[in-house]
């Protein structure tokens, strides 16, 4: 059977990595795919910057183009990321009747529906493995591992640079900043961090997740994002004596109103595996109607382990090349026809339990003051904790726990309890998610 030839766009870490493991696990990976696959041509900025040593007889070029309107190519693999010129190479290899790996999961959650609609089109496959979670193979799970369930939920810490502060911040007691200066030096944040820290990155991968969970279209704009900067190193201590750990957790659920698809930072039990997530890994927990709760957990970034799932990729196509495209694995887990438009819930319709801290008068009735509040909006409070103040300090810190409510409940609440004499400052507020299935 004749080798599948591939075009690399971009010999970047992720790139050079995968040259490597095609390279050197060539026998291994034949005998999975059925025949022999390898890179024939690659494009990186600067030809003169070579090829990894030891990553075989590959010829490079500058022009991408170059790559993708090359007839001898099979599979183009993308990983130069961004937006424009990732979209328009994708989209001539597709218009040339090329299959596409990519880890590119902006370019999916921004582009993905025009993408698979064209590869429907031309009858090639675009697959994407590695845009979500690094190397844990959690697209493959949820669209054929389960697909006898009906999803429920799904909720993940699935960026390792937010993952790597919050845990920090936890377990020495630095502030945010400061560990954001390290993850910086370590390599695991950028110079400007905002995709990380602000969740925008997470948001792009959980648009991937709920769309292959529910069937229903990619819609990045309707993610509700939140990022982690306002989280206090105060906040995590309290967390942890109440018996919750933060996480930046990333929540898609299906409900009777409509799908919820949120990022924001979350207080979670400490008893939850996924609580225990710590560093720079990440985890996703499905909950699934037949098989109940399952959890994923790797490392979601990284050369290797991003190789690692593009590499799978690449031999899933190969497998399949020959297949009647009606009968290939659908991009999106359910067959193109029954992708249905369930409407995406605004944040202020979400249901979940609250933590808030306050910054109080310390004198008697404050809290009766509070919670009269409270009960007004309806509001069931599960749990208080009142740090009494040092000597000659007249305020006083009250963390509260809710039971759920809906979020326009809360802001309603939050915003008469700031108008109190007695309160002083903003009133903290955090999301509460126990993932025990209900």
């Amino acid at each position: 059977m004749k080798p599948v030839k591939l075009g690399l766009l971009g010999v970047g870490t992720v790139g050079a990595s995968t040259a490597m493991v095609l390279k050197n696990n060539a026998a291994e990976i034949a005998r999975r795919a059925g025949r022999k696959i390898e890179i024939i041509q690659a494009s990186r900025r600067s030809v003169a910057a070579g090829m990894p040593a030891g990553s075989g007889d590959i010829s490079l070029v500058e022009d991408p183009f170059e790559v993708v309107n090359n007839p001898e190519i099979d599979i183009v693999i993308e990983l130069i990321g961004g937006y424009d010129l990732a979209l328009e190479l994708v989209m001539r290899a597709i218009d040339n009747g090329k299959h596409v790996v990519t880890a590119n999961k902006a370019l999916i959650a921004l582009h993905g529906n025009q993408i698979f609609a064209a590869a429907q089109q031309n009858g090639v496959n675009v697959v994407f493995e590695a845009a979500v979670a690094g190397g844990i193979p959690i697209i493959k799970s949820i669209r054929e591992g389960l697909s006898a369930n009906h999803i429920q939920s799904v909720a993940g810490i699935i960026n390792g640079t937010g993952n790597f502060i919050l845990t920090e911040m936890r377990d020495k007691g630095r502030d945010f900043n400061d560990v954001l200066r390290e993850a910086q030096d370590l390599g695991y944040a950028e110079a400007d961090p905002t995709f990380d820290v602000e969740g925008i990155d997470a948001a792009h991968k959980l648009c991937i997740l709920g769309s292959i969970a529910f069937g229903i279209p990619l819609q990045f704009d309707a993610v509700y994002t939140e990022g982690i900067s306002d989280v206090s190193t105060e906040d995590v201590v309290y967390a942890n004596q109440l018996g919750y750990r933060i996480k930046h957790l990333g929540v898609a659920r299906r409900t009777e109103a409509g799908i919820e698809m949120r990022v924001h930072p979350t207080l979670i039990p400490e008893k939850r595996l996924i609580a225990n997530v710590d560093g720079v890994m990440n985890a996703v927990l499905v909950q699934a109607d037949r098989l109940g709760p399952s959890l994923y957990y790797g490392a979601g970034a990284g050369a290797d382990p991003t190789a690692s799932a593009v590499i799978a990729d690449i031999i899933d196509v190969a497998r399949t090349i020959t297949t009647d495209a009606q009968n290939r694995v659908p991009h999106l887990a359910f067959q193109p026809d029954q992708i249905v438009d369930i409407p995406i819930l605004p944040i202020t319709e979400i249901q979940t339990a609250y933590y808030l801290r306050l910054r109080v008068d310390d004198r008697p009735g404050v809290l009766a003051e509070i919670t009269r509040v409270m009960g007004d909006k309806k509001i069931s409070i599960e749990a208080v904790l009142q740090k009494e103040p040092e000597s000659g300090v007249t305020q006083a810190t009250i963390i509260m726990l809710t039971q759920k409510i809906r979020e326009h409940q809360m802001v309603d609440a939050i915003d008469e309890i700031k108008q109190l004499e007695a309160v002083h400052g903003d009133v903290h507020r955090i999301r509460v998610e126990t993932l025990d299935g209900d």
